[in-house]
This record gives C-alpha cells, sequence and structure tokens, in this order.
C-alpha cells in the first residue's frame, strides 16, 4: 500500500467510520496500515502528516495492531505491516549543526518505532548534477539519432 503524508489524516492511516447509504448503520473503513496487513505500508512525505495525526500511528508501529472505539463500533484491528516511510529535510537543507529529529520534524517517541532509519543527503555540486542529467539524457535517447550535449 502507497500513500502520501500530505493531506494524510489519522483515519486514512488508521480506519474511518462511514455511513452505509441514508441508513443509521456505521461500518468501518480501512485505512493504509490496515489495509497493508501482512505486508508493506510506504509513506512518502512522511513530515507533512500533522502532529495530531502521527499519533495514531503510534499504537500500530508498537503492538501492531489497533484499538478502534468509532460511532459506536469497538474492535481491535490488525496492522501486522511493515512500515518504509521518506521524507525530506524541513525547508529542503539538511543542517549538520542540528540533530536529525530537528532537521527531518519527528519527534523521538515516534522515529524509535522505526528498525531501520537511513539517512542519504545529496549534496549540491552543480558540475555532477550535469554530468549526470547528460548521462541519463544520453541513456534515455540512446539509438534515436539524437545526442545531448553540454
Amino acid at each position: 500500500v502507497l500513500t502520501s503524508g500530505s493531506g494524510t489524516t489519522s483515519a486514512g492511516l488508521t480506519c474511518a467510520a462511514v455511513r452505509e447509504g441514508s441508513g443509521k448503520e456505521w461500518t468501518l473503513e480501512a485505512g493504509a496500515l490496515v489495509l497493508a496487513d501482512r505486508g508493506v505500508c510506504a509513506i512518502d512525505e512522511f513530515s507533512c502528516i500533522a502532529p495530531k495525526d502521527r499519533t495514531t500511528i503510534h499504537e500500530a508501529m508498537e503492538q501492531q495492531t489497533l484499538s478502534v472505539a468509532k460511532a459506536g463500533i469497538v474492535c481491535k484491528l490488525n496492522c501486522r505491516a511493515t512500515v518504509i516511510a521518506v521524507t525530506n529535510a524541513k525547508g529542503g537543507f539538511y543542517d549538520h549543526d542540528k540533530p536529525f529529529t530537528v532537521n527531518v520534524g519527528i519527534e523521538p517517541p515516534l522515529l524509535s518505532r522505526f528498525d531501520l532509519i537511513f539517512k542519504l543527503i545529496d549534496g549540491s555540486d552543480a558540475a555532477k548534477d550535469d554530468n549526470i542529467a547528460t548521462f541519463l539524457l544520453n541513456r534515455a535517447i540512446q539509438g534515436s539519432g539524437y545526442e545531448c550535449t553540454k
């Protein structure tokens, strides 16, 4: 399951109570973490999830279940999923003088739920970026009779 943290709510990650038709019956609609049970849930732009919505992820990542009490429905849902989350540094630039948690804007309690954390930093090097772009463009148009030059 792939989702984006941009505009995602806790209901979108966990579950939402929805009305069936015009009746008074409520049902639960699974969110990304529940849908990914026994699979993988990839969350892009993880730091864009609102802080109040991030708290709902804690139980899911620690206990691998979600306790639900919505619209008179009380249950426990499985969400035994591997969570792969991706985020960028705040403001688009990583400040090596600040701690990792400050750079990504994710609090330590939530960050501690992840088993592995990889920090990839793309330094600013115009010449290197130009060489890579030229190489990729030439590979893409290879055999078409065109060639990209600097």
